[in-house]
Parts: structure tokens; sequence; C-alpha cells
């Protein structure tokens, strides 16, 4: 079984910064990529920021400049710096990572089970 671990969500006011910290254990061969997903009330779930194995980042345009994603070297663990927050990137963060089970051909994707970012005017 494999688990998403999250923490760093947070209150905050416009301007403000906070770091979101994602730790994958568990029986897993392989991660690739591992993102940030995130859901604001009423609305989908959308995509925030994805790094591949390699370092190959992808970011929402509406975080591009402020957020930053980062991976821990030789370690399922991924970052999401987050920087100059608005009022609109308020919403529950979810971390997800696309991995391969020991002796599976297929991939599946895993989430966390969210964490609340609410950032304040």
């Amino acid at each position: 079984q494999v688990q998403l671990v999250e923490s760093g969500g947070g209150l905050v006011q416009a301007g403000g910064s906070l770091r979101l910290s994602c730790a994958a254990s568990g029986s897993i061969s392989y991660i690739n990529p591992m993102g940030w997903y995130r859901q604001a009330p009423g609305k989908q779930r959308e995509l925030v920021a994805t790094i591949t194995s390699g370092g190959i980042t992808n970011y929402a345009d509406s975080v591009k400049g402020r957020f930053t994603i980062s991976r821990a070297n030789g370690k399922n663990t991924v970052y999401l710096q987050m920087n100059s927050l608005k009022p609109e990137d308020t919403a529950v963060y979810y971390c997800n990572a696309r991995g391969w089970s020991p002796g599976s051909v297929l991939p599946y994707d895993y989430w966390g089970q969210g964490t609340q970012v609410t950032v304040s005017s």
C-alpha cells in the first residue's frame, strides 16, 4: 500500500508564503511524475505543478513565477514553495504521484489526503 503524506498548509495573508511537502511511502518501485493539484470550493480540481524524476517542471499559468516545485534527490518527496500568495490561491492542495508497484506494468495515480491553504486579503 502506498501513502502520500502532506504537510505545510495553513492561513496566510495575501503576499505571504507557504511551503508544502509531500512524502510517498510504501510498496512502490518507481514514481514519475509527482505533482500538486488544488480544488477550490465549487470548482474542479486543477493542476498546479508537476515535476519529473529528471527535474522537468510544468506549471499552471496562474502560478508561474510565484510557485516553485522541487523534488528531493533520491527520495519520493516533493515540495511546493508558494510565494506572493493571492486570495484566489485558496484551495485544498493535493499531492499526486504516478507510480508503479513492484511487478506492475501499468502505473497508478496516488493521491494525498489534501491540505488546506487559505489566503486572506
